[in-house]
């Protein structure tokens, strides 16, 4: 999962995939600006099927915010499908 993301990360904010670190703040550090943000929460969305609101993005300050983000979004999708009775492969 964190491979995929800063592959995403480098490949929106054109950062050299070995300077980016779970500390790297997004703007400071990555030099998102506000559209940079918006488009790299899209391209996020759509590599790993989550959907984040407003208030989540803009809570977002480094990688490791989306790192846990995705986490966390993952096991909320697991223990619904959990709980629907769905079988999960891993």
């Amino acid at each position: 999962m964190l491979e995929k993301l800063i592959s995403i990360i480098s490949a929106r904010l054109y950062v050299d995939a070995d300077d980016i670190t779970l500390d790297s703040v997004i703007t400071d550090d990555l030099g998102a600006d506000s559209l940079n943000i918006v488009e790299l929460a899209f391209d996020i969305e759509n590599a790993f099927s989550v959907k984040a609101t407003d208030e989540e993005i803009m809570g977002i300050k480094t990688v490791e915010d989306i790192l846990d983000y995705l986490k966390k979004y993952s096991e909320k999708e697991r223990l619904s499908d959990i709980t629907k009775g769905n079988q999960i492969s891993w």
